[in-house]
This record gives C-alpha cells, sequence and structure tokens, in this order.
C-alpha cells in the first residue's frame, strides 16, 4: 500500500520548507534510512530521511520549490501500484483552493495579522516559546529522555538542551534560539503530543508566569493558593463539634481529625459536609466521581471495612506511564501478531562441537566471542542460502533480500530495542561480537543511530543466557521469519546405539506463512543445523 510523504516539521518554529535538492528519483528503490531529500526550514538546511520502504512512485514538490508543512512531498509504495486516486486527490484540493481564492487571502491577511500580534506580543515579553517538535513525519508525540540543561541556564543558538524519545528513536534537541531557559513544561520521562509546549527562552528580565500565562498554561501560584483555601474550608466545616466518631467506634478530637484530614483527595463540598457529621474520615474512601472525586454516593455507600481494602488495594498498585518505545513496541508487534499468519517450527542441535570450536577460538589472544555471535554468524550464511527465508511480503509482490541485515533483539530498561548488523554474511566472527557489544552498550544509552535500528531482513532473540529453555517470539515485521535461541543444557542422548550425556539447544524459528510454507523453513534450519554442529564451516 503506498505511504504518502508529507513535509516534515523540521524545527519547532518551521511552517514551510523549501526542497533544495531530491537525491532519489521516481523509480528508484528506497529503505528505511534513505536519505530521500535535503530540505531548507527556517533555520537551516537538513537531510531527510526515509521510514518506509518501497519505490518511489511520485516526486509532489520539485527541487527549489517550497510548500507549507504537511503537503505531499512524495510517494512511496509498490512497483506499478495505481497512486491515481492520491493524485486525484490533490487535484482536487488545488481546485478548491483555486475557487476560493478570495476567502484564502482574507485568510491570509488574519493569519499574517494574526501573526504580527504574536510577533509584536513576545517582542514585548522579550521571550521565545519552544514547541514539541515533529522529528519524524510519523511522530505525533514525544517523551522527554533528559534535560541537558535546567531553570536560569544560559541557552546559545545551536546547544542541546534536551534528548527526545520519538518513535523511532532518541534524538538530540537543539535550540534555534539564544537567552536563558525560563521554563521546563515538560519533565523528564513524560510524553507531550507534537506541538505541546516544551519550554520557554528568554531574557532574564521576562516575568515567568506572565508568559506562562499568555501560552494558557496554570498558574503555579495561584494553584498553591488555591489548595490553601480548600484546606482553610475544610478545617473550619469540622470546627462544628469538639468531638467526632471515626468508624462509628473510635472517639477523636476535633484536632486531630483536622490534621489527619490535612493531606486528603479530593472532594464535593456535600461529601465534606456529610463526612463531618457522620464522623467519617475522607482517607477511607476511594471516590468514585471524575478523578477519583469523593461525591455523595461514597459516603451514603461507606463500609468501613470494604472501603479501607479498596484504598489498601489502590495504595499497594503502582501505574507506570508508558513509554515511547514501550508504546511502539506494542503497535508493531499487535499489528505483527494478527496481521502476519505465523507459525512454528522447533529444533533441537547437538552443540558439542560448538562448544569445543568456541573455546579453541577464544585460546587466542585478545579473541572472545559468545555462543550468540556463532549464531549470528551461522544463521547469516544460512539466510544467503535460503532467500525466501530473508524475505518481505508486500500486497502486490514478494521480495527477496539478497543481502543479509539481521536484526538482534536487544533488553533494554523499556522493553527492546533491534539494531541491525549490516551485511552480517560478510562479517567475520571478531566483528560480529564488536558491533554487538557496541550496539547492546549504546542502547541500554539509547544512543543508537536512526539507520542503526532499520533495515533488518531477519531477526534473532536470545533469552538463553537467563536459563530458558525455549520460547516462540512474534515476528518483527517487515521480515518473514525470527529465530528464538534457547539456553545450552546437558542431557541424556542416544548416540551410536548407546546413552551418552551432550549438550543441546532448542530453537524456534516463526515464520509468515505468507511468504514461508513449511517446507521452505524447514530447508532453512537444515542448513543452519549442519552450520552449527559442524561450526569449522562458518570459516570456510
Amino acid at each position: 500500500m503506498a505511504e504518502i510523504i508529507n513535509m516534515p516539521r523540521l524545527s519547532d518554529t518551521m511552517e514551510e520548507g523549501t526542497v533544495s535538492s531530491w537525491l532519489k528519483k521516481v523509480g528508484d528503490q528506497i529503505n528505511e534510512g534513505d536519505i530521500l531529500a535535503e530540505i531548507e526550514t527556517d533555520k537551516a538546511t537538513m537531510e531527510f530521511e526515509s521510514f518506509h520502504s518501497g519505490e518511489l512512485l511520485y516526486i509532489g514538490v520539485e527541487a527549489g520549490k517550497t510548500v507549507p508543512v504537511d503537503s505531499m512531498l512524495a510517494i512511496i509504495g509498490e512497483k506499478n501500484e495505481d497512486i491515481s486516486s492520491y493524485l486525484d486527490k490533490k487535484v482536487s484540493k488545488q481546485k478548491n483552493n483555486i475557487t476560493n481564492s478570495e476567502s484564502e487571502k482574507l485568510e491570509q491577511k488574519s493569519q499574517t495579522e494574526n501573526k504580527d500580534i504574536s510577533t509584536e506580543r513576545k517582542a514585548q515579553n522579550n521571550f521565545e516559546i519552544i514547541k514539541m517538535p515533529r522529528l519524524s513525519d510519523t511522530m505525533e508525540e514525544g517523551t522527554v529522555s533528559t534535560w541537558l540543561k535546567k531553570v536560569g541556564d544560559e541557552v546559545k543558538e545551536g546547544d542541546i538542551i534536551a534528548e527526545i524519545e520519538t518513535d523511532k528513536a532518541t534524538m538530540e534537541f537543539e535550540s534555534f534560539h539564544k537567552g536563558t531557559l525560563l521554563h521546563i513544561g515538560v519533565e523528564e520521562g513524560k510524553s507531550a503530543p507534537v506541538d505541546e509546549v516544551l519550554a520557554i527562552i528568554g531574557d532574564k528580565s521576562t516575568d515567568v508566569e506572565k508568559a506562562i500565562k499568555s501560552i494558557g498554561q496554570k498558574d503555579i501560584i495561584e494553584e498553591k493558593e488555591t489548595k490553601l483555601e480548600k484546606q482553610k474550608e475544610e478545617n473550619i466545616s469540622l470546627q462544628n463539634s469538639e468531638s467526632v466518631i471515626v468508624d462509628n467506634t473510635k472517639y477523636i478530637s476535633k484536632n486531630e481529625l483536622v490534621k489527619s484530614q490535612a493531606n486528603r483527595i479530593f472532594a464535593s463540598p456535600l461529601a465534606k459536609k456529610m463526612a463531618s457529621e457522620k464522623g467519617i474520615m475522607l482517607n477511607n474512601l476511594v471516590g468514585t466521581g471524575d478523578g477519583g472525586r469523593i461525591i455523595k454516593r461514597d459516603i451514603e455507600n461507606f463500609m468501613p471495612s470494604t472501603n479501607s481494602t479498596k484504598k489498601l488495594e489502590k495504595e499497594s498498585s503502582i501505574q507506570i506511564q508508558n513509554s515511547q518505545i514501550r508504546k511502539t513496541i506494542a503497535k508493531r508487534l499487535s499489528d505483527s501478531k494478527f496481521s502476519a499468519p505465523h507459525y512454528y517450527l522447533n529444533v533441537e542441535y547437538n552443540v558439542d562441537n560448538l562448544i569445543s570450536f568456541r573455546e579453541q577460538y577464544n585460546s587466542q589472544p585478545e579473541t572472545k566471542i559468545s555462543f550468540n555471535d556463532l549464531i549470528i554468524k551461522a544463521t547469516a550464511l544460512s539466510l544467503s542460502m535460503h532467500p525466501v527465508v530473508n524475505s518481505q511480503w508486500s500486497q502486490n509482490e514478494i521480495t527477496h533480500h539478497k543481502h543479509v541485515h539481521v536484526g538482534v533483539a536487544v533488553a533494554v530498561e523499556d522493553g527492546l530495542v533491534v539494531p541491525v548488523l549490516k551485511f552480517a554474511d560478510n562479517l567475520n566472527l571478531n566483528e560480529i561480537g564488536l558491533k554487538v557489544k557496541d550496539f547492546a552498550n549504546r542502547a541500554q544509552e539509547k544512543k543508537l543511530l536512526q539507520d542503526e535500528i532499520e533495515g533488518s531482513t531477519f531477526t534473532i532473540s536470545n533469552l538463553g543466557m537467563f536459563g530458558i529453555e525455549s520460547f516462540t517470539s512474534i515476528i518483527n515485521q517487515p521480515n518473514s521469519a525470527i529465530l528464538s535461541v534457547g539456553s545450552i543444557i546437558q542431557k541424556p542422548v542416544v548416540k551410536k546405539n548407546k546413552i551418552v550425556v551432550s549438550n543441546t539447544m532448542k530453537l524456534t524459528l516463526a515464520c509468515d506463512h505468507r511468504t514461508i510454507d513449511g517446507a521452505s523453513g524447514s530447508k532453512f534450519l537444515q542448513t543452519l543445523k549442519d552450520f552449527i554442529e559442524n561450526p569449522i564451516k562458518v570459516l570456510l
């Protein structure tokens, strides 16, 4: 299915972009991570990469032309795919724009006037509003991983002020303004939609509270004052009695009750009045109103034992906000599981020779490879001999890749990332070992580059180091298969009609039945078995 590529917003102030040059032409094959064009923004000229694979079917903006953000830039899809419907929509939109030219002129005039007013207001207040940028064409929201500047720090143009986690990767965000960092609108670990207020940079003399109010945010001081007023009201409501009953059995003094209510949760005025009259402590209740607010029915239905249990259950739960990586993993794996018909092939290989080979190989000076490195190499060589497994499904055709790009699943705090070993079949064991270690270390620090996590043709997931004997994985689309690797275990096996103790390893190949038939997957596993049980062949 064709993908519409729109003009991205590459800076927080960008409203339109100019295509300086196209680095691809219509008919070219595009891979994820390829640089499509150079785009000139209001700040700089930047490279624009593709987040989709396919053929470049259409270029909507010629080099040297300028269009607004979100205008159609290009179309990427399958070879010979019919895109007339997309072009008809564009022509229809252009005709509609001509028909309503007078209305558009008035609207543009109004926008210009509003922009002038906004510019004048900014000049008077001497500050700049920094918004959450759209750092990829599919980005809808971003998470601030780290602030590299704090409120009060001086910021120069080009300074990296934060690291922002998108749906693709964690990227550095630089400032296009200079001044003092006056306000941070999104705390570390929090997410916000594109165009949400990220920060305010301006002159030290700027009235920060006024600046915050001007962009529609709550006044922090006013909010604190409101909380104090509500607390005073609650204390007054408790002054009508010298002593009150708690849970219908225990008497406590008025002052003790006031102190216990100081950290109350939100309740309606009627609920507070009823609680005071009945001697019910509000922090014993779980509100059923909007936002957990305690309302009339909560007081009426109050039962000490039941409500206390609910409160304990609520306090014993921890809610963890979903990171962008976790959201992306959830979406992609769900899409894969429900769109690709998975089936699984389970095998068990003897790895006595693999263990001996690794010991001999690592006896060399300054050499250390893991079992995972050997499996990657053996898998890559097997894929080069079975392109049907090293494939990709699309609606109109199946692509058999000649290159072998192996994705290696790496566990990080937020879930999984899959850095890619490009041309893995051509790498030697030392190169594989060094690259995997480097990827694993930088994955933990969220320092992987965009092109290092894109373009895989096959994926390996290894949980053997955690003692997992066997498991199945969900295919990492657009791959057609993923190999799950279990731990090495010792067990009795039959060799030459005798029972002996050997080392074995279980592997599971998950296949997309649209591209790989059972026989094809089985032949691939036979080749892989030959490499693993006779590891000297990986050096030949």
